[in-house]
C-alpha cells in the first residue's frame, strides 16, 4: 500500500464521518423506556479487560472496547461466531470458511491463518487457553444464541497483561442471568436454503436470591452452499445459575454442544463456479483414504465437516469484602472434540484428457458415468483431522478501592491439552462440479495412495501457564488518572509427534519459558462523558504445540517461536445523550511471526509492523433514526524477511467500513423496525509475496422487524442483498493456483418468535 493510496483512503473515511451520524441499533421502545435507553446510551458498561474484574463505562475507559448487546448480534444475524466479528474496529474476519475454522485479523497483526491473535471467552474465562492450534482457533468452539446478554470486545489495551495474556482482540461473552420474574422466549427460524432452527430460553428464580436461566437451540440444514444433504446440524443447551449473597454474587454455569457444518474451502476459479459452489456433495462425502506404513485404508464422511462436540462449564464468586477489598475468582472447564473433515482442492483445475490414462476419457468412481476428455477435473484432498482437547482455568483477583486509587494482585492458572490424528494430503482427481465424483481412469487415483502428498501424525500435548499479575490505578483528580499493570508468565509445553504413523516419535518437545508483559496508561477526562487516552504496551504470544511441529529446526537452532508485541494508542472518547465517538490510532510490531504454508514446509520467520485508526461512531435521536458507524484505515509492513521485506501483510485490508442506518416506527398496535447494512473493503494481498491480489468490494445487507405489543416477534434479513461474488482469500497452500475463497451468497432468513414476561 503507498502512501498516496493511504491518504486517499483516510480522507474518503474521514469525509464518510462527516457525512455521517454514525450506532448501535435498539429495539422499539416509548415513552420512559426511551428515557432509560438515553442513560444506558451514555453509560454504556465493559467488564473486560479491568484486572479487578469489575465493571466500569466505557467512556472512562483507557482502552478501545466494543460492545454489542443482544439485539445488536440479533439485527448482525451472523452465520458463524466469527461473523459477529466483523462488527469490530481493527478486525478483519474471514468466516466464508463455515459454522467453524476463521480466519481472524487483528490491527494489522499478521497471520497466515486461523487467529492467533484471538481469545473467546465465555464468563470472563477463555474458551480455550491456546488462541490457535492448527484446524483449530477459539471461535470455532463458540455458537451464538438467545442466552447471550451482550458480547465485550477489546483490542490491544490491557489484555496482555490480564487473564491468557492476549496481545489482539479479547471477545467476551456474558450470558444471561435470571431474575425475580419469569421470563422467556421461543423462537422458530426458516430460510431461502432450508434452515429449520428452533431456539428457546426461560429464566427466573428457583428460590429466594437463587435464580436460573436455561436455553439452547437445535438447527439443521443443507448448507447455504447446497450440499444435497443436511450438511449444517447440532444443538447446544445451557444452564446458568445464579447465587445472590448479601456481599456479592456465585455464578456456575455448563454449555453443552454438537455442532458441525461442511468446510468451505476455495474453489476453481473457472466458468461455471460461482459463490454458491462448494465441492461437497452426495456422491463425495463418503471417501476411503490411505495411511501409515502398512498401507491401512478407512473410509470416512466428509459431511462431518468441521465442528464442536464438547462442553464449557465454569463459574465465578464475586465478594465485597471488609475494608473496601474486593474478591473475584472465575473458573472454566472446555472439554471435548474438535474434528475437522474436508475436500481441499490442490493445484488448479485441468482438462481430464491431460490426465486420463487413456489421454480421452474416465468413470464416475460412485455413478459409472463416461466423462469426456473437455471436462474439468481437479486434485481434490481428503483431509481427516481428529483432535481432543481438554482445559481447566482458573483466574482469581483481590482489590484494593480507595477514594483515590484501586490496586488489584492476581494469579491466573490454566493447565490444557490437545490429543491429535491427522492423515491429510490423500488427494485424487474430481469432477469440477457441486458434489462432483473422483473418477477412475486416471492413474494416481487407481494406483497410488495419493497423486500429490500425504502428511500423517499423532500427536499429544499438555501444557501449562501461569500468571501473577498486578495493575494499580490512580486516580489524581476529577481528570486524570494513570494505571500501570505487570505480568510474570510461565509457560510450559510437552509434546510429542509421529509422523507418518508408524510409531516412531519424529519430534518431542519440552519447553519451559518465563515471560514478562507490562501495560501503561493514562486517562484525561476532561468532562464526564469525554476524554482521551494513551496507552503503552508490551506483551507475546507464546508458542504451543503446532507452533513447535511447524517451525521445529527453526526452534532447534535457537529460536524461542515468541512472538514479541510492543503496542501504541491514542484514543478520544465521546459519549452524549444521543451521540458517540470513539476514535483510536494505533501502531504496534511484532516480532519472531512464522508462516507456514503447509505442514511439514519449513516456516517463515517475519517481523510486522502496522499503523491505523479505527473508528466506532453511533447517532440515535427521539424519531426512531439511528446510524452507526465502524471503519478501520491501516497500513501495514513487513520490516524483517529473508524474501518479502518491504511488502504489505497478507489478507489485510486497507481500509474498511460498515454503515448500518435504522429506522424505527409505529404501525397501529405494532412496533416496526427497517435497517441495512453497507459493507466496504480495500483490495488486499493474498500472501506475503504481494503477487495475489484479491480486490475490494461492497456488500449490503438488510433487515426488517415487527413486534406486537402481547410479545409476538417476526424478522426478515437478507444477507449479501446483490449477490456479491468476492474473494475473501485465494489458495494459502499454493498462491499462484487459480483457486480462492468466496463471501456467502445471497441468503434470506425469517424467524418468528413470542416473547413473554
Amino acid at each position: 500500500m503507498n502512501n498516496k493510496r493511504f491518504s486517499a483512503n483516510l480522507l474518503t473515511t474521514s469525509v464518510a464521518l462527516a457525512l455521517t451520524v454514525p450506532t448501535f441499533t435498539y429495539a422499539q421502545e416509548s415513552g420512559s423506556d426511551k428515557e432509560a435507553q438515553k442513560k444506558d446510551y451514555v453509560e454504556q458498561i465493559i467488564v473486560t479487560g479491568r484486572a479487578s474484574g469489575q465493571s466500569v463505562r466505557k467512556v472512562d475507559s483507557s482502552y478501545a472496547s466494543t460492545i454489542l448487546g443482544a439485539e445488536d448480534i440479533k439485527k448482525l444475524a451472523p452465520k458463524s461466531t466469527a461473523d459477529l466479528f466483523k462488527a469490530i474496529p481493527g478486525v478483519w474476519a474471514e468466516s466464508s470458511g463455515g459454522v467453524s475454522g476463521a480466519n481472524v485479523f487483528v490491527r494489522g497483526f499478521p497471520g497466515g491463518g486461523d487467529a492467533p491473535f484471538l481469545t473467546v471467552q465465555l464468563q470472563g474465562v477463555p474458551v480455550f487457553t491456546p488462541p490457535t492450534l492448527s484446524f483449530l482457533e477459539n471461535s470455532s468452539l463458540f455458537r451464538i444464541d438467545e442466552t447471550i446478554d451482550f458480547m465485550d470486545a477489546l483490542r490491544g489495551g490491557p489484555s496482555s497483561v490480564v487473564s491468557n495474556g492476549q496481545p489482539g482482540l479479547t471477545t467476551n461473552f456474558m450470558l444471561k442471568e435470571g431474575s425475580e420474574s419469569t421470563e422467556g422466549s421461543v423462537k422458530y427460524t426458516t430460510s431461502d436454503y432450508n434452515l429449520q432452527r428452533i431456539d428457546a430460553v426461560v429464566s427466573g428464580a428457583i428460590a429466594e436470591d437463587l435464580y436460573f436461566m436455561l436455553g439452547g437451540y437445535v438447527q439443521q440444514s443443507p448448507g447455504i452452499r447446497d450440499a444435497g444433504f443436511n450438511s449444517e446440524k447440532g444443538h447446544q443447551v445451557t444452564l446458568n445459575i445464579t447465587k445472590v449473597l448479601d456481599n456479592g454474587k456465585i455464578n456456575l454455569f455448563t454449555r453443552i454442544t454438537d455442532d458441525h457444518g461442511a468446510w468451505y474451502l476455495p474453489t476453481p476459479l473457472v466458468d461455471g463456479v460461482d459463490n454458491s459452489y462448494t465441492q461437497l456433495g452426495t456422491l463425495n462425502r463418503q471417501g476411503t483414504i490411505e495411511y501409515g506404513p502398512d498401507g491401512t485404508t478407512e473410509s470416512f464422511d466428509f459431511g462431518e465437516g468441521r465442528g464442536w462436540d464438547g462442553s464449557i462449564s465454569g463459574g465465578s464468586i464475586n465478594l465485597d469484602l471488609s475494608n473496601d477489598w474486593t474478591f473475584v475468582d472465575r473458573f472454566s472447564l472446555t472439554k471435548g472434540n474438535a474434528d475437522t473433515l474436508g475436500l481441499v482442492p490442490e493445484g488448479a483445475a485441468v482438462e481430464l484428457s491431460s490426465v486420463a490414462t487413456n489421454g480421452s476419457n474416465a468413470t464416475g468412481a460412485v455413478t459409472g458415468n463416461t466423462y469426456e476428455g473437455d471436462t474439468l477435473v481437479q486434485q481434490i484432498g481428503r483431509w481427516v483431522v481428529r483432535k481432543e482437547i481438554e482445559s481447566f482455568t482458573n483466574d482469581l483477583a483481590l482489590t484494593k478501592s480507595a477514594d483515590d486509587f484501586e490496586a488489584t494482585f492476581g494469579y491466573f492458572t490454566s493447565s490444557y491439552s490437545a490429543n491429535d490424528w491427522w492423515s491429510i494430503g490423500n488427494q485424487a482427481y474430481h469432477v469440477v462440479a457441486s458434489g462432483g465424483e473422483m473418477l477412475t481412469g486416471i492413474e494416481c487415483n487407481d494406483n497410488a495412495d495419493s497423486c500429490s502428498w500425504n502428511y500423517d501424525i499423532n500427536s499429544t500435548g499438555d501444557g501449562n501457564t501461569t500468571a501473577l499479575y498486578a495493575a494499580l490505578e490512580y486516580q489524581f483528580n476529577d481528570e486524570f488518572s494513570a494505571v500501570i499493570g505487570l505480568r510474570r508468565e510461565n509457560h510450559r509445553i510437552e509434546y510429542t509427534v509421529d509422523e507418518g504413523l508408524d510409531g516412531v516419535i519424529t519430534k518431542a518437545i519440552q519447553f519451559d519459558k518465563n515471560d514478562t508483559a507490562i501495560t501503561l496508561g493514562a486517562n484525561w477526562q476532561f468532562q464526564r462523558n469525554m476524554g482521551v487516552f494513551a496507552r503503552y504496551s508490551e506483551g507475546s504470544k507464546m508458542p504451543y504445540f503446532d507452533d513447535f511441529r511447524d517451525n521445529y529446526d527453526a526452534y532447534q537452532g535457537g529460536e524461542d517461536l515468541i512472538k514479541e508485541v510492543t503496542q501504541f494508542e491514542l484514543g478520544y472518547k465521546l459519549a452524549a445523550a444521543n451521540f458517540n465517538l470513539y476514535a483510536t490510532g494505533f501502531f504496534n510490531e511484532v516480532k519472531g511471526d512464522t508462516f507456514v504454508r503447509v505442514p511439514g514446509e519449513p516456516g517463515e520467520i517475519l517481523t510486522n509492523e502496522a499503523y491505523g485508526v479505527e473508528l466506532d461512531a453511533a447517532y440515535y435521536n427521539d424519531t426512531g433514526f439511528s446510524i452507526s458507524l465502524n471503519a478501520t484505515v491501516q497500513e501495514t509492513e513487513i520490516t524483517q524477511s529473508a524474501t518479502n521485506q518491504g511488502n504489505e501483510a497478507q489478507r489485510q485490508p486497507g481500509w474498511q467500513l460498515r454503515l448500518t442506518p435504522s429506522y424505527e416506527f409505529e404501525v397501529g398496535d405494532y412496533f416496526a423496525n427497517v435497517y441495512g447494512t453497507l459493507s466496504a473493503v480495500d483490495d488486499r494481498y493474498g500472501d506475503n509475496e504481494n503477487t495475489v491480489v484479491l480486490e475490494g468490494y461492497e456488500k449490503i445487507d438488510i433487515g426488517f422487524v415487527i413486534t406486537s405489543m402481547d410479545g409476538l416477534k417476526f424478522e426478515l434479513a437478507m444477507q449479501n442483498l446483490t449477490d456479491e461474488d468476492a474473494l475473501t482469500e485465494g489458495d494459502p497452500r499454493n498462491p499462484t493456483a487459480p483457486n480462492g475463497r468466496f463471501i456467502m451468497p445471497r441468503s434470506a432468513t425469517f424467524s418468528v418468535s413470542y416473547e413473554f414476561y
